[in-house]
């Protein structure tokens, strides 16, 4: 069985997201300028939260003056599915120390989690440093061009126009075409079922609860079969 073993390896395979880290993260820091937010709490944001749709929620949030309390909360529930992800990469990282294991977790994203799904399909074994270099390359590209964004923010008082708000929906796009380029008929029948899976539940829980609420219930749910099926 093949093996990603090396920090330069992660990092070579992260180079291929990096057009994605770049344009959401300075997409982000001109949509936190023209959110009134200052350099320091872009920063902050994109070192400590680091959630590229955590962060855009949070911009919508304080512009509509929603309360601390509210936008802690819904950080918190759309930031909930990096548990489903770093739940289904540890078993790889097992060996590891409790403060590796967090490390890994703290710094998967939708992408490195992407691309490090995309290698156990392959039949690769993912290590530790590997998941270092594809992890940091991806915090530091997505850091410095946040910072970029909110210096260049300031010469861009309307994102909408230029549609920088739609960088993150248009990055998940192509990671799904991406994956579904690598997987056999059976697999691709397999998605497909849970992609209208989740259309029917979100329809049924967004009639039911609020919809950030619904997305988590549904993500769950339809995680949830996909794992059962997946046997």
């Amino acid at each position: 069985m093949q093996q990603t073993t090396t920090f330069s390896e992660g990092f070579k395979d992260c180079v291929p997201t990096l057009i994605g880290y770049i344009s959401i993260g300075f997409a982000f820091g001109v949509v936190g300028i023209a959110s009134h937010l200052s350099l320091i709490e872009i920063t902050l944001l994109s070192l400590l939260i680091y959630a590229g749709a955590a962060q855009f929620i949070f911009c919508s949030l304080i512009v509509s003056g929603a309360p601390m309390t509210a936008i802690i909360l819904t950080t918190f529930i759309v930031n909930l599915r990096h548990f489903l992800m770093a739940f289904s990469v540890a078993p790889s990282f097992k060996h590891y120390s409790t403060v590796r294991n967090i490390g890994f977790g703290t710094l998967l994203t939708d992408e490195t989690y992407s691309v490090a799904m995309t290698k156990l399909a392959q039949g690769e074994t993912l290590k530790g440093n590997w998941m270092d270099g594809l992890n940091i390359t991806a915090y530091s590209a997505w850091f410095v061009a946040s910072i970029l964004g909110a210096l260049v923010g300031k010469w861009i008082p309307n994102p909408e126009s230029w549609g920088l708000d739609f960088a993150l929906t248009a990055m998940f796009v192509a990671l799904l075409i991406l994956n579904l380029q690598t997987v056999t008929k059976s697999r691709l029948r397999h998605y497909l079922m849970l992609i209208i899976l989740m259309g029917i539940c979100m329809y049924i829980m967004i009639q039911l609860f609020p919809s950030h609420l619904a997305i988590l219930i549904s993500t769950i749910i339809v995680a949830l079969i996909g794992v059962w099926t997946d046997r």
